[in-house]
């Protein structure tokens, strides 16, 4: 349900809310929060809640550091693993800076000017991603170890499949949030897992996606668990990946599937550094079913692009380069404008690559463009490009080109 703004201050006083949580996620996409009272909401929807955006990332420095949270009500959930007894809510926010314009390096709100630019042509993009994870045992003082939690293979079952019960409790727990998981089970790895959910508009997945991880990290460890998104933090199992389904509806009824496609898998390079931002994901990258190279099809994994087998009326395509330490709602943005660019171009998909580019020669690869094999090739691809020059920020772009710290 999409609430109002007043719609919201009448369930908190109804509903004995307790806290309200303010999320947001810095330019990595890592969730943050300030918790406030219900005396203040209505301070919050009105003028906004101040924070430091000096000490978020990608926020900017110590001079004019003042920002403003200002929460979607349309975003409204409960934190259903909090006592029914004063209850705790939590809603996204737009960042806003003090004189109330929008803060440039929301990448939320980035996202939500991509899909009115979508609009404005004629069309709507949908996202499911599917989001790796492992889950390593703690130590006795409940810090990390990379000690997997099981060593059950690809949709094994218990006993040996040991984070069975942690997956039920995480999909009942996104369902009662308002996320609908379709599937889930034990990934390929050792203690390696996977949960998929349904399809949605571009914000409310990366909203999803953004929940997703925060609840796999609340559920593992209230279990005994250390829940790792990165992506290859095991070097000799396979990477955790966020594959991205996407579909596009025409409102002229036309197939805007390959084109868009096509427009993906020109941009492709130029955004890898926002869709592998760190040197993890070039070590998952080119094995284990994660692609290396420039390629669709429909037959295999090993391919960039896969089009699944899929009714007429469900057709998607899913994207398999992504990690989960890419932030969704810049990888979706651009996404949407790679496609809007391949449909306004009117591209074709090449010939498909019906073959697996693990098992092939030398002089077939060689008919391929690889992906950048490393984060400086990456990065140098991303601050050299004018297609993320034309739809992202000029600072945004070279948090990402530029910094060497700011992920694992």
């Amino acid at each position: 349900m999409k609430y109002s703004a007043e719609e919201v201050m009448q369930y908190v006083k109804e509903a004995d809310v307790k806290f309200i949580r303010l999320a947001f996620c810095d330019v990595l996409g890592r969730q943050k929060n300030i918790a406030i009272m219900p005396r203040e909401l209505e301070r919050a929807f009105s003028y906004g809640i101040a924070i430091d955006a000096s000490a978020i990332a990608g926020f900017g420095g110590d001079v004019r550091s003042d920002l403003l949270l200002r929460p979607d009500p349309s975003s409204l959930v409960g934190l259903p693993w909090r006592s029914e007894n004063g209850r705790v809510v939590r809603m996204f926010c737009e960042i806003i800076k003090p004189d109330g314009t929008p803060f440039e390096r929301d990448t939320r709100k980035i996202l939500k000017q991509a899909v009115a630019e979508a609009e404005q042509q004629g069309c709507s993009f949908s996202f499911g991603p599917e989001i790796e994870f492992y889950l390593f045992q703690t130590d006795e003082s409940g810090a990390p170890t990379k000690i997997p939690c099981d060593q059950a293979g690809y949709m094994d079952i218990a006993p040996d499949d040991k984070g069975e019960n942690i997956r039920r409790e995480i999909c009942l727990t996104l369902e009662k949030m308002g996320v609908r998981p379709e599937s889930s089970h034990h990934e390929e790895g050792p203690g390696q897992n996977e949960i998929d959910f349904r399809y949605s508009d571009p914000i409310s997945a990366a909203d999803n996606a953004v929940t997703f991880c925060a609840v796999v990290k609340a559920i593992g460890a209230r279990n005994g668990f250390s829940a790792d998104f990165s992506p290859k933090p095991l070097a000799n199992a396979p990477g955790s990946g966020m594959h991205i389904n996407l579909s596009v509806q025409s409102a002229d009824g036309r197939d805007l599937l390959p084109s868009v496609l096509a427009g993906i898998l020109e941009k492709i390079p130029d955004m890898t550094v926002f869709l592998n931002p760190c040197e993890e994901s070039y070590q998952r990258l080119g094995a284990h079913k994660a692609p290396g190279y420039l390629s669709w099809s429909s037959e295999n994994r090993s391919q960039l692009i896969r089009i699944p087998a899929t009714p007429d009326n469900a057709r998607r395509a899913e994207l398999r380069s992504a990690d989960p330490m890419a932030n969704p709602y810049i990888a979706f943005a651009l996404l949407i404008y790679a496609g809007l660019h391949g449909i306004k171009k009117g591209l074709s998909l090449p010939s498909p690559a019906d073959f697996s580019f693990y098992s092939a020669p030398p002089e077939l690869l060689a008919q391929y463009q690889k992906l950048p094999d490393s984060l400086a090739a990456a990065k140098k691809l991303g601050a050299n490009s004018p297609f993320l020059a034309a739809h992202l920020p000029d600072s945004l772009i070279r948090f990402y080109c530029e910094n060497t710290k700011h992920l694992i």
